[in-house]
């Protein structure tokens, strides 16, 4: 049996508290773990390897918390950060599994909302976008699924249009090559660039002939 002999509040981080068993630091415990012991009370090798469990549990889902703060994360995301922070394995898993209960793992919405979030924002190929799934662990079952309403033709018309306007004074030659770099770029494929730079193309020289025959009317 071993006694604690003091508990002291880390200067560095106030959320974890130093244990101090017959007179030697031995560890270090999350607050919450800390909690339920007292100076003097005395802790038996079963007793201590236990705290140090639940220790690294707390502090596993902590770590998670604090990764999934920034954004939504997949689950090979999450056991990659906590494989940094030297957590264990057998630990990691259980962490996963209490995120999966609230909610806070799910690979499946995950794909979906990157789908949808890149779409949005940062159009890019159908294919690009199962790369890039691919690279964040998810399996193909999630990938299929999360793009399975996904259409090349209007996200890179999407993407084209954005990107057109620091094009508008090039000659079409210039104008083409550098819109299909740009969409190539992004993941597509010749045969849905071509014809979405001519459109784009098309649009804003209509557009031009149509506000100068309003000036001329004028």
């Amino acid at each position: 049996m071993k006694k604690i002999t003091a508990l002291v509040i880390q200067k560095r981080n106030p959320n974890r508290v130093n244990l101090y068993l017959d007179g030697e630091y031995a560890f270090g415990v999350a607050r919450i773990v800390a909690a339920w012991l007292r100076v003097g009370a005395e802790l038996d090798e079963k007793k201590i390897e236990q705290l140090q469990v639940e220790d690294a549990r707390e502090r596993a889902l902590q770590q998670a918390m604090l990764f999934l703060s920034y954004r939504a994360r997949s689950e090979s995301e999450i056991r990659k950060n906590l494989l940094k922070h030297e957590i264990p394995e057998s630990v990691i898993e259980l962490t996963l599994e209490r995120l999966r209960q609230d909610g806070l793992a799910n690979d499946n919405e995950f794909a979906q909302t990157w789908v949808e979030n890149r779409s949005t924002f940062r159009p890019r190929s159908r294919r690009m976008l199962a790369m890039e799934l691919r690279q964040k662990g998810l399996d193909d079952e999630s990938t299929k699924a999360a793009l399975a309403k996904v259409d090349d033709e209007p996200l890179a018309y999407e993407a084209a249009n954005k990107r057109a306007a620091r094009f508008k004074d090039l000659e079409w030659s210039e104008f083409r090559k550098k819109l299909s770099e740009f969409l190539a770029r992004r993941g597509f494929s010749y045969s849905v660039i071509a014809p979405v730079v001519t459109r784009i193309w098309n649009e804003a020289h209509n557009q031009e002939q149509h506000n100068f025959e309003e000036e001329d009317i004028s």
